[in-house]
């Protein structure tokens, strides 16, 4: 018997799309294409090497990004969408737009100054 859950596979793109970086990380290589690590730290500087490793490599995993090594003296290694991962291209336009969106709703309801407020300080507030 098959279930509501079997059909349902939004976890799944949560697990890739999940984390504070890895939106970012592809927003990044979805807009300047090809970039080395450098570039990409450069791009998000508050990210530390050990999570940018981290987050690529789980991009990878699922064939999302693609990391290019070039054997030579530096090393040099390269990250860019797969072909398979251009298929996120839609997935992320459309969060984006609705993330644009929310933030205008949110001015309307609140004034400017209260729609980049993070869920836990509103949630703080309504609770207290």
């Amino acid at each position: 018997m098959e279930t509501a859950h079997t059909h349902c596979k939004l976890e799944t793109v949560l697990e890739i799309l999940v984390g504070k970086w890895k939106p970012v990380v592809l927003f990044h290589l979805f807009s300047k294409g090809t970039l080395r690590f450098s570039e990409l730290q450069k791009e998000i500087p508050d990210i530390t090497k050990k999570m940018l490793t981290q987050q690529l490599r789980e991009l990878e995993y699922h064939d999302i990004v693609h990391r290019k090594i070039y054997h030579q003296i530096p090393p040099k290694v390269e990250y860019s969408i797969t072909e398979y991962g251009q298929g996120m291209a839609t997935v992320l336009q459309a969060m984006n737009d609705w993330g644009m969106a929310h933030v205008n709703h949110l001015n309307e309801m609140y004034g400017e100054e209260r729609a980049v407020e993070s869920f836990e300080t509103r949630l703080d507030e309504v609770t207290r």
